[in-house]
């Protein structure tokens, strides 16, 4: 099957949900001011363009550095307890509990503690996304082939080399499966970051839209916030066949 091909039920699929969607907008016994239509979301979309341009640059920036900042640390947290047992059993318990907290708290914490400009959303896209990239890549650092581990050991290859050469290009599909699902969230953290404390993004806009009944814009720009997290996704995706194409053939998908 030709590529373009490949996404006509997806898209067949898409198409029949908003057809779906517009009917029961149309036709449903519900509050326009609940649940506007597709048609009134796109005629927010084209009317309020500029408002909404203006305030995705803020949150598509918070988002980039934010997953900038949990890839780094996701993937330092997940060599270190990776190479030492100990630091594994002393803070992997924990790095499962911080997922446990309620990200609205910690956002307005955070905001008091480092005030209404970058810092607080950086901290708080970095906690959202930072869990799945840890935790994937410190499984895939943990699934590497024993085969290969012991052929480092019989040729007295240092702990180091062994990481270098067998461990570490084994958790990059692990490193990319994480940051995927870490786009997936961090446009919910920087919403919450937003909401917590910000004067301008997508996220501040739509706490703005729907106490003021203008609910149309307020989809709109969720609408805006979930094609940014499918386009990255895509482009990770992108990048990962372009580096990894070895690890598509192990799973038997296209590398191109």
């Amino acid at each position: 099957m030709s590529k373009p091909l490949r996404y006509l039920p997806a898209l067949a699929i898409l198409v029949a949900l908003i057809g779906a969607w517009q009917l029961y907008a149309t036709y449903g016994n519900v509050d326009p001011l609940l649940l506007p239509s597709p048609a009134d979301v796109a005629t927010a979309l084209w009317d309020d363009r500029a408002l909404l341009w203006d305030n995705f640059k803020v949150t598509a920036g918070e988002v980039l550095l934010g997953i900038v900042v949990a890839a780094i640390a996701g993937l330092a947290c997940a060599v270190a307890i990776h190479l030492s047992p100990t630091l594994r059993r002393a803070t992997y318990p924990l790095l499962v509990a911080s997922q446990t907290i309620p990200i609205p708290i910690v956002a307005s914490l955070l905001v008091v503690w480092l005030g209404f400009d970058l810092a607080p959303k950086l901290v708080i896209i970095g906690l959202v996304s930072f869990f799945p990239i840890a935790v994937t890549t410190l499984d895939a650092l943990a699934g590497v082939d024993p085969e290969l581990r012991r052929l480092m050991r019989t040729l007295d290859s240092p702990r180091l080399r062994t990481f270098r050469f067998v461990e570490a290009p084994a958790a990059l599909p692990g490193l990319f499966s994480g940051a995927k699902i870490a786009v997936a969230v961090a446009v919910i953290g920087a919403v919450f970051a937003e909401q917590s404390g910000s004067d301008a993004g997508l996220g501040h806009l739509v706490q703005q839209a729907v106490p003021q009944l203008l609910t149309a814009r307020a989809y709109a720009a969720v609408l805006i916030l979930s094609a940014f997290a499918i386009v990255l996704f895509g482009l990770l995706s992108w990048a990962e066949r372009r580096m990894l194409p070895w690890a598509f053939e192990s799973r038997g998908g296209p590398t191109r």
